[in-house]
């Protein structure tokens, strides 16, 4: 059984510089060492760590049908993704993981899909959508909205997808900035604003959404009185997370551990949490 505590080497294939705002986020491909495979499913997470830096986990931003070569893609934030963020390709990272549970895949086919993401909220939603608009898996799953929200237009991560991801059978993608700009021609306001103008059919849907807890609170109320059911309303947290285990309890929510029980929970099951989400 592999030791969930000692860390793979990876190295740097590609740095994608996602944003041109300050925002300065970037992807980082990394393959791992001696051509071996990180298999993972949608919703889970790893952990990356410099030696004498520190550590901190990163939700997957790539498909899971890829394993020789996975994505994670980071804001500089603090010292630890200040480090990743000098390294160059060829460099090394150390990795830890999958860690979590996964979105419920399984459960949601036949089903129609909206997603709803804020900013840096698109990354760990990306290996979902990749997973569900493969050639292999498209026709699991009913009709495809995406709704794609940023501060400004430069802060929108995966840009370069979009255009196919709107081209997937049956899939539409409405994409919003939270201030006019010259030139613009998509939406602009809160993405809680604009649900109600968005014509989908809640009635056997799932929504996902993820982004800054402001945005999935209101989402989620907004959601909520458009008559949409909690358990169908899922998210994914990736808060506190460090050992990824469940051991040193950093990120435990009442009875509950962000890195075991989740990060991804349901509404109805953050309903019944502490409110510290």
């Amino acid at each position: 059984m592999k030791n969930p505590y000692i860390a793979q080497k990876t190295e740097i294939m590609e740095v994608i510089v996602e944003t041109s705002s300050d925002l300065d986020v970037r992807t980082y491909k990394l393959k791992l060492d001696e051509g071996q495979e990180m298999k993972f499913m949608p919703g889970q997470f790893v952990e990356l760590s410099i030696p004498g830096i520190g550590e901190a986990p990163f939700g997957f931003s790539s498909s899971p049908l890829e394993s020789s070569q996975i994505e994670v893609t980071i804001k500089k934030v603090g010292s630890v993704t200040e480090a990743i963020h000098n390294l160059k390709p060829k460099d090394n990272l150390w990795i830890r993981g999958p860690f979590g549970n996964t979105f419920p895949v399984k459960e949601m086919e036949g089903s129609d899909i909206f997603y709803i993401a804020g900013g840096l909220g698109l990354a760990p939603l990306r290996p979902l959508i990749l997973y569900m608009l493969h050639d292999t898996n498209r026709a699991k799953y009913g009709q495809i909205q995406m709704l794609l929200a940023a501060r400004s237009t430069g802060d929108f991560i995966f840009k370069r997808e979009y255009d196919d991801w709107a081209k997937s059978p049956n899939t539409n993608l409405t994409l919003t900035i939270d201030r006019p700009e010259e030139g613009w021609q998509g939406q602009v306001g809160f993405p809680h604003m604009l649900l109600p103008e968005i014509n989908f059919n809640y009635s056997n849907a799932y929504v996902v959404l993820c982004g800054p807890p402001i945005m999935i609170k209101a989402v989620a109320s907004k959601l909520q009185e458009m008559g949409v059911p909690t358990e169908k309303i899922v998210t994914t947290l990736e808060m506190r997370m460090t050992c990824g285990v469940g051991k040193c309890g950093k990120c435990n929510i009442g009875h509950q551990y962000v890195c075991i029980d989740g990060p991804v929970f349901s509404m109805a099951q953050l309903a019944e949490m502490p409110d510290e989400y």
